[in-house]
């Protein structure tokens, strides 16, 4: 008796619904076309062309080439992130570059996705998770305590 009246409610609750003439609005894009450009135009891509000139990547970085390498051979264990099925993940590269970029300027989350093509939202979880990568990695060599 219960799951008739239950059945009863829920189709009178979708036919009021399906009456009330509101039409469910669906998005046009799913993102921004200038966004969609954004890897072509990342500062991965910089930073390529940095080093190739010497001294440019430091003042970028705040970290000089050969240390840069160093750090990232270190980390990438702890800050690669698995590909899902509905998009690519952020790549060790992308993610040591940006945290550093956000150490050495202090700039803010907004203001580096413009630049790293990433959004302030995931910005918010990769630089914490990559400060304590860079920690755990660099704790033995630099931080020794007698």
């Amino acid at each position: 008796m219960l799951s008739e009246e239950l059945l009863i409610c829920t189709t009178v609750t979708l036919a009021l619904k399906s009456k009330s003439g509101e039409k469910r609005k669906f998005r046009s894009k799913w993102a921004k076309d200038w966004l969609l450009k954004l890897n072509n135009l990342t500062h991965i891509n910089l930073l390529k062309e940095m080093k190739l000139e010497p001294g440019y990547c430091y003042s970028y970085l705040h970290m000089d080439s050969e240390e840069y390498l160093k750090v990232i051979q270190k980390a990438t264990p702890f800050i690669r992130k698995c590909d899902s099925v509905m998009r690519h993940a952020i790549t060790p590269n992308e993610r040591l570059s940006v945290t550093l970029r956000f150490l050495a300027t202090g700039r803010s989350y907004e203001d580096l996705k413009f630049s790293a093509s990433i959004s302030p939202q995931a910005l918010r979880v990769i630089i914490p998770e990559t400060c304590a990568a860079i920690y755990e990695v660099l704790k033995q060599d630099y931080l020794k305590v007698s």
